[in-house]
Protein backbone atom coordinates (compact mmCIF):
# COMPACT_ATOMS: atom_id res chain seq x y z
CA UNK A 1 0.00 0.00 0.00
CA UNK A 2 1.67 3.40 -1.13
CA UNK A 3 1.89 6.03 1.44
CA UNK A 4 -0.81 8.97 1.20
CA UNK A 5 0.25 12.01 -0.57
CA UNK A 6 0.31 15.22 1.60
CA UNK A 7 -1.92 18.05 0.03
CA UNK A 8 -0.06 20.57 -1.57
CA UNK A 9 -0.84 24.35 -0.04
CA UNK A 10 -0.93 26.86 -2.83
CA UNK A 11 2.11 28.89 -2.82
CA UNK A 12 -0.25 32.22 -2.17
CA UNK A 13 -2.01 30.45 0.67
CA UNK A 14 1.74 29.53 1.87
CA UNK A 15 3.01 32.87 1.85
CA UNK A 16 0.42 34.20 3.75
CA UNK A 17 0.55 31.82 6.44
CA UNK A 18 4.35 32.25 6.52
CA UNK A 19 4.07 35.96 6.74
CA UNK A 20 0.86 35.88 9.21
CA UNK A 21 3.61 33.43 11.42
CA UNK A 22 6.46 35.98 11.78
CA UNK A 23 3.86 38.68 12.93
CA UNK A 24 3.57 39.46 16.89
CA UNK A 25 0.47 41.29 18.16
CA UNK A 26 -1.11 42.96 21.26
CA UNK A 27 -4.64 43.35 21.83
CA UNK A 28 -6.22 46.45 23.52
CA UNK A 29 -10.12 46.23 24.28
CA UNK A 30 -12.37 46.71 27.37
CA UNK A 31 -14.37 43.57 26.42
CA UNK A 32 -12.90 39.97 27.94
CA UNK A 33 -15.34 38.01 25.24
CA UNK A 34 -13.92 40.00 22.22
CA UNK A 35 -10.15 40.09 23.24
CA UNK A 36 -10.61 36.33 24.21
CA UNK A 37 -12.32 35.65 20.52
CA UNK A 38 -9.35 37.96 19.23
CA UNK A 39 -6.98 36.04 20.31
CA UNK A 40 -8.18 32.68 19.09
CA UNK A 41 -9.19 34.06 15.88
CA UNK A 42 -5.58 35.48 15.83
CA UNK A 43 -3.74 32.51 16.41
CA UNK A 44 -5.79 30.04 13.79
CA UNK A 45 -4.68 32.49 11.59
CA UNK A 46 -0.84 32.15 12.56
CA UNK A 47 -0.67 35.40 14.31
CA UNK A 48 1.26 34.92 18.19
CA UNK A 49 -0.80 37.47 20.43
CA UNK A 50 1.89 38.41 23.11
CA UNK A 51 -0.42 40.51 25.32
CA UNK A 52 -3.68 41.64 26.40
CA UNK A 53 -4.66 44.99 28.03
CA UNK A 54 -8.48 45.74 29.19
CA UNK A 55 -7.15 49.53 29.83
CA UNK A 56 -5.07 52.60 29.57
CA UNK A 57 -2.40 52.65 31.46
CA UNK A 58 -1.99 48.64 31.45
CA UNK A 59 -1.54 49.15 27.44
CA UNK A 60 1.15 51.69 27.89
CA UNK A 61 3.07 48.92 31.11
CA UNK A 62 3.13 46.39 28.41
CA UNK A 63 4.68 48.11 25.73
CA UNK A 64 7.13 48.95 28.03
CA UNK A 65 8.21 45.07 28.40
CA UNK A 66 7.02 43.56 24.83
CA UNK A 67 7.67 44.69 21.42
CA UNK A 68 4.52 43.29 19.59
CA UNK A 69 4.68 44.72 15.73
CA UNK A 70 0.87 45.38 15.86
CA UNK A 71 -1.47 46.78 18.59
CA UNK A 72 -4.72 46.41 17.57
CA UNK A 73 -6.72 48.83 19.40
CA UNK A 74 -10.41 49.67 20.55
CA UNK A 75 -10.91 53.31 20.61
CA UNK A 76 -13.42 53.01 23.33
CA UNK A 77 -12.22 51.84 26.17
CA UNK A 78 -15.43 52.65 28.27
CA UNK A 79 -14.77 55.94 30.18
CA UNK A 80 -11.34 56.04 28.67
CA UNK A 81 -10.47 57.91 25.34
CA UNK A 82 -8.42 55.30 23.04
CA UNK A 83 -7.90 58.03 20.85
CA UNK A 84 -5.38 59.60 23.85
CA UNK A 85 -3.93 56.19 23.99
CA UNK A 86 -3.21 56.05 20.60
CA UNK A 87 -1.35 59.35 20.73
CA UNK A 88 0.48 58.31 23.90
CA UNK A 89 1.65 55.04 22.24
CA UNK A 90 2.90 56.58 19.31
CA UNK A 91 5.07 59.10 20.99
CA UNK A 92 6.69 56.66 23.14
CA UNK A 93 6.63 53.98 20.49
CA UNK A 94 6.67 55.30 16.97
CA UNK A 95 7.64 51.78 15.63
CA UNK A 96 4.25 49.95 16.70
CA UNK A 97 1.64 49.59 14.55
CA UNK A 98 -2.09 50.32 15.32
CA UNK A 99 -4.82 49.25 13.93
CA UNK A 100 -8.08 50.18 15.46
CA UNK A 101 -10.85 48.05 15.54
CA UNK A 102 -13.89 49.81 16.27
CA UNK A 103 -17.67 49.82 16.50
CA UNK A 104 -17.10 53.85 15.84
CA UNK A 105 -16.75 54.44 12.09
CA UNK A 106 -18.22 58.02 12.06
CA UNK A 107 -16.22 60.42 10.25
CA UNK A 108 -15.28 62.47 13.47
CA UNK A 109 -13.53 59.57 15.32
CA UNK A 110 -11.72 57.93 12.31
CA UNK A 111 -10.56 61.38 11.71
CA UNK A 112 -9.11 62.30 14.69
CA UNK A 113 -7.95 58.14 15.04
CA UNK A 114 -5.55 58.81 12.01
CA UNK A 115 -4.21 62.20 12.85
CA UNK A 116 -3.42 60.72 16.70
CA UNK A 117 -1.15 57.95 14.00
CA UNK A 118 -3.48 54.81 13.42
CA UNK A 119 -2.00 52.88 10.66
CA UNK A 120 -5.41 51.12 10.01
CA UNK A 121 -8.78 51.42 10.85
CA UNK A 122 -11.50 48.16 10.49
CA UNK A 123 -14.80 48.30 11.75
CA UNK A 124 -16.06 45.79 14.14
CA UNK A 125 -18.25 43.70 12.30
CA UNK A 126 -16.13 43.54 9.76
CA UNK A 127 -14.78 39.85 8.58
CA UNK A 128 -11.69 38.42 10.38
CA UNK A 129 -10.01 37.97 6.76
CA UNK A 130 -10.18 42.08 6.60
CA UNK A 131 -8.26 42.39 9.71
CA UNK A 132 -5.73 39.76 8.81
CA UNK A 133 -5.37 41.81 5.46
CA UNK A 134 -5.21 45.20 7.63
CA UNK A 135 -2.58 43.63 9.80
CA UNK A 136 -0.51 42.34 6.66
CA UNK A 137 -1.04 45.96 5.26
CA UNK A 138 0.05 47.69 8.02
CA UNK A 139 3.44 45.45 8.31
CA UNK A 140 4.26 46.46 4.87
CA UNK A 141 4.54 49.91 5.72
CA UNK A 142 0.98 51.00 4.18
CA UNK A 143 -2.00 52.96 5.45
CA UNK A 144 -5.15 50.65 5.54
CA UNK A 145 -8.88 51.48 6.15
CA UNK A 146 -11.61 49.05 5.35
CA UNK A 147 -13.90 49.37 2.82
CA UNK A 148 -16.88 50.86 5.01
CA UNK A 149 -14.54 53.63 6.81
CA UNK A 150 -13.02 54.71 3.39
CA UNK A 151 -16.65 55.50 1.99
CA UNK A 152 -17.17 57.63 5.28
CA UNK A 153 -13.47 59.28 4.80
CA UNK A 154 -14.30 60.11 1.21
CA UNK A 155 -18.05 61.46 1.50
CA UNK A 156 -16.59 63.75 4.78
CA UNK A 157 -13.84 65.00 3.02
CA UNK A 158 -15.90 65.93 -0.34
CA UNK A 159 -18.36 67.50 2.29
CA UNK A 160 -15.24 70.04 3.72
CA UNK A 161 -14.52 70.73 -0.18
CA UNK A 162 -18.05 71.43 -1.05
CA UNK A 163 -18.73 74.18 1.75
CA UNK A 164 -15.17 75.29 2.29
CA UNK A 165 -15.96 75.05 6.47
CA UNK A 166 -14.18 74.64 9.08
CA UNK A 167 -16.46 73.28 11.16
CA UNK A 168 -19.05 70.41 9.68
CA UNK A 169 -22.63 70.88 9.87
CA UNK A 170 -22.83 67.89 12.81
CA UNK A 171 -20.12 70.41 15.03
CA UNK A 172 -22.60 73.47 14.04
CA UNK A 173 -25.53 71.23 15.43
CA UNK A 174 -23.57 69.39 18.71
CA UNK A 175 -22.22 73.49 19.46
CA UNK A 176 -25.75 74.86 19.35
CA UNK A 177 -26.97 72.10 21.42
CA UNK A 178 -24.37 72.48 24.28
CA UNK A 179 -25.22 76.50 23.97
CA UNK A 180 -28.84 75.95 24.80
CA UNK A 181 -27.36 73.92 27.97
CA UNK A 182 -27.03 70.22 27.00
CA UNK A 183 -24.86 67.88 28.62
CA UNK A 184 -22.63 65.82 26.31
CA UNK A 185 -24.46 62.99 27.31
CA UNK A 186 -27.74 64.20 26.14
CA UNK A 187 -26.59 65.81 22.85
CA UNK A 188 -25.44 61.90 22.31
CA UNK A 189 -29.25 61.06 23.23
CA UNK A 190 -31.20 63.83 21.34
CA UNK A 191 -29.17 63.22 18.13
CA UNK A 192 -29.17 59.25 18.46
CA UNK A 193 -25.34 58.95 18.26
CA UNK A 194 -22.83 57.43 21.19
CA UNK A 195 -21.24 59.72 23.78
CA UNK A 196 -17.94 59.26 22.77
CA UNK A 197 -18.90 60.39 19.31
CA UNK A 198 -19.99 64.24 20.88
CA UNK A 199 -16.97 63.92 23.09
CA UNK A 200 -14.51 63.79 19.89
CA UNK A 201 -16.81 66.28 17.96
CA UNK A 202 -16.16 68.72 21.21
CA UNK A 203 -12.64 68.18 21.28
CA UNK A 204 -12.21 68.55 17.40
CA UNK A 205 -14.39 71.92 18.01
CA UNK A 206 -11.80 73.08 20.45
CA UNK A 207 -8.79 72.43 18.17
CA UNK A 208 -10.15 74.29 15.06
CA UNK A 209 -11.92 76.87 16.72
CA UNK A 210 -8.81 77.68 19.01
CA UNK A 211 -10.88 77.52 22.68
CA UNK A 212 -10.50 74.84 25.79
CA UNK A 213 -13.47 73.23 27.48
CA UNK A 214 -17.13 73.58 27.11
CA UNK A 215 -17.64 76.88 28.89
CA UNK A 216 -15.81 78.55 26.48
CA UNK A 217 -17.23 76.77 23.37
CA UNK A 218 -20.51 77.90 24.95
CA UNK A 219 -19.09 81.56 24.73
CA UNK A 220 -17.94 81.13 21.09
CA UNK A 221 -21.53 79.79 20.18
CA UNK A 222 -23.42 82.40 21.86
CA UNK A 223 -21.22 85.15 20.33
CA UNK A 224 -21.45 84.28 17.19
CA UNK A 225 -25.43 83.41 17.45
CA UNK A 226 -25.11 79.94 17.30
CA UNK A 227 -27.58 79.10 20.29
CA UNK A 228 -30.91 77.90 19.17
CA UNK A 229 -33.88 78.04 21.08
CA UNK A 230 -35.90 74.26 22.29
CA UNK A 231 -37.61 72.45 19.38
Amino acid sequence: MSATTPARIPFHRLADELSAASISVMLVDDHHLVREGLRLALAAAGVEVLAEAGGHEEALELLEVIHPDVTILDIGLGPTDGVGLLQVMKVRHPEVRVVVLSMHHDPETVRQALLAGADGYVAKGAHMTDLMEAVRAVMRGERYLHSSVTATVVDDSLRWLQHGSPVSAREREILSLLAAGHSPAGIAMRLGISAHTVRRHIANLGSKLEVRGIPALVRYAIHHGLAREEL
